[in-house]
């Protein structure tokens, strides 16, 4: 089905339920596929976290009590040879500590860093293809296909990679 540019498929055309949910999972097994949409040369995967409880990072509390729902997105490795996107329904928990600074928290993943757009995995990819070339080669080569990122993003990387070093 065709709709205004954008591919919408049924979840088996593109590959089977499992399939898609074994991808999520390897993100972090809390999650669920919920949908998915091709647009142009670009997945847009949907999903939501099934955890029952979660955590405080400020305080170590265990909450059930959730606050607000929202849309979180980063990029993650290409899937079949297109860009992917992930769309996460992230949920914003209150902290019912009394002794915690803090009376709400987002959910986190140990996949992202805490405001991160981009999956750690998708950070080793982009650093390894930018080891050996320029930062602007390394930009050109990486959006044909594999992310969007530009040169100054992968300075960024490689100096928080080699800082230590």
């Amino acid at each position: 089905m065709v709709k205004h540019g954008i591919i919408s498929t049924n979840f088996k055309a593109f590959a089977g339920v499992d399939t898609m949910d074994e991808f999520i999972k390897e993100l972090d097994p809390n999650l669920d596929y919920l949908e998915h949409k091709i647009i142009g040369n670009e997945v847009i995967v949907y999903a939501a976290s099934n955890r029952k409880i979660c955590r405080c990072p400020y305080c170590g509390s265990e909450s059930a009590r959730i606050h607000s729902r929202y849309e979180k997105s980063f990029q993650d490795l290409p899937i079949m040879g297109k860009k992917t996107k992930v769309v996460i329904e992230n949920r914003k928990f209150f902290c019912d500590n009394p002794d915690c600074g803090f009376t709400t928290f987002a959910e986190r993943f140990d996949f992202l860093a805490q405001k991160g757009k981009k999956t750690k995995r998708l950070i080793e990819k982009i650093v390894d293809v930018s080891l050996n070339t320029s930062s602007t080669t390394a930009s050109r080569t990486l959006k044909d296909g594999i992310a969007d990122v530009g040169k100054s993003t992968i300075c960024s990387l490689l100096k928080k990679r080699y800082a230590s070093s």
